[in-house]
């Protein structure tokens, strides 16, 4: 299947109304493990990405040209899964995201996700994240929908004002960014069902949730979350919580230590393994 097809694919799945259900992949072997599972959906998550892939935590230091080249070699392992991928802010200002648009576009994406943070971004479900003006945003996604060569490919805007500027904001903002031409908005970290209710009937788009094991986000049933308007569910950390957690127990038994106090509970947790208090 080409690129053109999957993002086909994908849209076709978004009109008829099914629920997609993205698991997170990070490197080769998760990619392959959703595919023979025929996921709907994957989604490359940037937190995956960078702690798997180079040890760091989701503070904004994974580049641009990392994270195309990981979509790229992603994509060639899915194979007919449409791959949802996170591009962060689009890596810097408005030129950024043109250019971050056209090489993920070329990496075979299906869709991608850029976000209203400052640059540098920090994870959806960690304290103090700071966020840019919302025009300056959708300025931003008219720049990354004129960027695109196939207009099959799918543009998430996500707005990360829940955080630092209360509910209120963030379905304003989302709504804005929907009136922007955004095809997917994606609210992040909503604390509790009652904002996920609001979200689901007062943001007037395809809606995208983020299921973060052991995050703000409450986990709900992919028939519930369907019956409340939203599209489509990543679950970025579902695999990369079980490797981790995995790994943590096996090395420790081959080391002769007690891994307990190093189990991560959460995001913050996770990060910790790969150095987030250092940085």
């Amino acid at each position: 299947m080409t690129a053109q097809e999957a993002r086909r694919r994908l849209r076709a799945a978004l009109d008829a109304g099914e629920f997609i259900t993205a698991p997170g992949v990070f490197d080769g072997l998760s990619a392959s493990l959703v595919a023979r599972l025929g996921f709907s959906a994957a989604y490359l998550t940037g937190a995956g990405v960078a702690a798997s892939g180079f040890g760091l935590p989701d503070i904004g230091l994974v580049t641009q040209t990392e994270m195309a080249e990981r979509a790229r070699m992603t994509t060639r392992v899915l194979g007919d899964i449409p791959l949802i991928a996170d591009a962060d802010t689009g890596y810097g200002a408005t030129l950024n995201v043109i250019r971050t648009v056209r090489e993920y576009e070329a990496a075979g994406v299906a869709a991608i996700q850029l976000e209203d943070q400052a640059f540098p971004k920090k994870c959806g479900h960690l304290p103090d994240k700071e966020l840019i003006d919302s025009g300056e945003f959708a300025a931003r996604l008219g720049a990354a929908l004129a960027a695109r060569t196939d207009p099959g490919l799918v543009i998430i805007a996500r707005t990360d004002a829940r955080g630092p500027l209360g509910l209120d904001v963030a379905i304003e903002r989302a709504n804005a960014y929907a009136d922007a031409g955004a095809d997917v908005i994606f609210v992040e970290a909503p604390q509790s069902i009652e904002e996920i209710e609001r979200i689901g009937a007062e943001v007037s788009a395809p809606l995208l949730i983020n299921q973060v094991i052991g995050g703000l986000t409450p986990i709900e049933s992919a028939a519930r979350l369907r019956e409340l308007g939203y599209a489509i569910a990543i679950q970025p950390s579902l695999a990369l919580g079980a490797a981790a957690y995995a790994m943590l127990t096996s090395l420790g038994e081959a080391a002769g230590r007690d891994v307990t106090d190093l189990l991560p509970t959460g995001p913050a947790g996770l990060f910790e393994l790969v150095g987030l208090a250092e940085w």
